[in-house]
């Protein structure tokens, strides 16, 4: 189990360095490990534009075959309005601003967490 976990947390870094080098905003990781068979992490992020999404999107792809990653499940590149890309153990979602706003996926998988902080 602890080296799936390890796994886990080296490719959260890979995709984490992915985003950051592409100027994704409002970067945000969820651990969801034990609260959802998806995967261990959820991060969620936005671009400026469909136009940075989809190139947000390309360009994590891209790092993520060149680290023996490639199978990742990808929807969503051709609109660049929300982009779902699946490692198995990590799932990213990237937004433009508005689409992240409208479905607000962090207060629905961060909601103890948040709620806490909120009252």
């Amino acid at each position: 189990m602890e080296r799936g976990a390890d796994a886990a947390a080296r490719a959260l870094e890979l995709v984490l360095a992915s985003l950051e080098d592409s100027k994704a905003e409002d970067i945000v990781s969820i651990d969801i490990a034990g609260k959802s068979a998806l995967g261990d992490y959820m991060v969620v992020v936005s671009g400026r534009s469909n136009r940075h999404v989809s190139a947000i999107s390309e360009h994590l792809i891209s790092d993520l075959k060149d680290e023996g990653m490639g199978s990742a499940r990808v929807e969503g590149l051709e609109t660049g309005d929300w982009v779902l890309i699946d490692t198995g153990d990590i799932i990213v979602h990237v937004f433009r601003p508005e689409i992240r706003e409208f479905y607000n996926l962090e207060r629905m998988w961060a909601a103890p967490e948040i709620e806490d902080r909120l009252h």
